[in-house]
């Protein structure tokens, strides 16, 4: 027996006394990090405003979330909706626990940053040529030959660095990205001094399968790095890719609040190019034991909140179809029963 399968058995049978005999193989915590504040709000046309986005990491600090992806240091030329990032920056609260963090598009971004307090510098990487072109201006290559640069400056920052994998398993145009593609990244990303790195379901195309086995290759090949997967809805596959993920071994996973989000220029409807929904991780988390420490309760009233300031319409199923709790009492078959039946 290799000690892969050994190791395997282990963690199943910790499992199973860890879930109340159940077999199915889940960790005990997963952290989750909220990136609605910066790729659900760069798709909200008109700009949230700065005392409006300090509002919504105070609320999300209420209900337990501890990671917060809150500006991105993108030219405001491009997107006027983090023109305001260093004001973002300056006037959140300080808590203990709480990490910010922030991406940067290049090592211009990288350098306004540096001095801004971000406890965490995300950097991205796509494995897709024209997609590359087109978001950053620039090839696959020429952003991998920046990352250490940029490596550089987030570390003598003093922030942790990032980096994120994007079109990680499939890229519109060109399909099903290749493994030696992705790991060329993820390799690249390790040799610029990475202390994490994210693979991005950019398209939400991605399936469960896919998910693990990226995750797994990472941890296997690069066990010193933590790893964590950011996911979008479209095909309707985040929330078991989540599951996969966490038994693959990820670190955290990412949504957005009210899966708010996706790349400004995708195909399709914005409705279908969304994050998957932060309250819908919550929920899953919730249900199965896996703890997070975050109030979905709460966090739902900070779903509520960004539908008031932005007008987008939370694409949640617990949205939607509530919690088991709003299901149960005395008058809940009353309640429900139709007019014609009755």
């Amino acid at each position: 027996m290799i000690l892969s399968e050994v190791k395997e058995i282990s963690i199943l049978a910790s499992a199973e006394e860890n879930f109340r005999g159940s077999k199915l193989f889940l960790p005990e915590t997963i952290r989750l990090v909220e990136v609605g504040l910066r790729d659900g709000l760069q798709t909200v046309q008109t700009p949230v405003s700065t005392t409006q986005k300090v509002e919504l990491v105070e609320q999300l600090i209420e209900c337990g979330v501890k990671e917060i992806e809150v500006v991105s240091f993108a030219h405001p030329k491009v997107l006027p909706q983090f023109a305001d990032a260093l004001d973002v920056m300056a006037q959140v609260p300080r808590v203990s626990g709480v990490k910010y963090r922030g991406l940067v598009p290049n090592v211009r971004g990288a350098e306004r940053a540096a001095d801004c307090g971000l406890d965490v510098t995300v950097a991205l990487a796509s494995t897709d040529e024209a997609i590359t072109k087109k978001n950053q201006n620039a090839t696959v290559a020429e952003v991998l030959a920046g990352l250490p640069k940029i490596g550089e400056l987030v570390k003598s920052s003093g922030s942790q660095f990032v980096v994120g994998v994007a079109n990680a398993f499939f890229a519109w145009g060109s399909g099903i990205t290749p493994q030696e593609t992705r790991l060329m990244c993820v390799d690249a990303a390790v040799e610029a001094g990475a202390d994490g790195i994210y693979l991005a379901c950019t398209t939400g195309m991605e399936d469960p399968k896919q998910v693990f086995d990226g995750v797994r290759e990472i941890r296997e090949r690069h066990p010193q790095i933590e790893v964590g997967i950011h996911l979008h809805s479209r095909n309707g596959m985040a929330l078991a890719s989540a599951i996969t993920a966490m038994q693959a071994g990820a670190h955290w996973l990412e949504g957005a609040f009210g899966g708010l989000g996706g790349d400004l220029w995708a195909p399709g409807p914005p409705e279908v190019l969304g994050n998957a929904p932060f309250e819908d991780l919550v929920h899953l988390t919730d249900l199965m034991g896996v703890k997070t420490g975050i109030d979905l309760v709460r966090y739902l009233e900070v779903v509520e909140r960004v539908q008031q300031i932005t007008g987008w319409k939370p694409l949640s199923s617990v949205m939607s179809g509530g919690l088991r709790e709003d299901l149960i009492g005395e008058n809940i078959i009353e309640d429900t029963t139709t007019e014609e039946a009755k």
